[in-house]
């Protein structure tokens, strides 16, 4: 679901938004390009930067902004305002900066989107999205 009662909601090339997940916010809100959100995320962050994976069951409360490249494990909950710096693991409850995204987490993210965006390309030239 995405809910923009109060404010724009802008959402990036080749990104995807799992099943049961909702997309909500007070202000604006931008999600950038290649992002994966995974299944049951409730997301009120203000800004995710570009190829961010958020693990299911993640919750980020508003005003969140999310660096480019970073990944948040699943069911981690992010504090109001919290800033997350470009290329962070972050992980728990409250969620916590636990390191630094290698090469391998960025082949991931980017593999993950691609599926993605494959699958989503496969579905409208069947005629099913326009």
């Amino acid at each position: 679901m995405i809910r923009g009662d109060t404010g724009k909601i802008k959402i990036g090339k080749f990104t995807n938004i799992q099943d049961n997940s909702v997309v909500h916010g007070d202000a604006d809100v931008y999600i950038g390009d290649h992002v994966v959100i995974g299944h049951r995320v409730m997301c009120h962050g203000r800004d995710i930067g570009d190829r961010v994976l958020i693990g299911n069951g993640a919750v980020i409360n508003d005003g969140v902004l999310i660096g480019n490249d970073s990944i948040l494990g699943s069911s981690t909950m992010v504090i109001e305002n919290m800033e997350i710096p470009p290329n962070s693991i972050v992980m728990g409850i409250p969620g916590r900066i636990k390191g630094t995204v290698k090469q391998r987490h960025l082949d991931l993210t980017r593999e993950i989107a691609e599926i993605y965006k494959i699958k989503a390309q496969k579905y409208k030239s069947q005629g099913n999205l326009e």
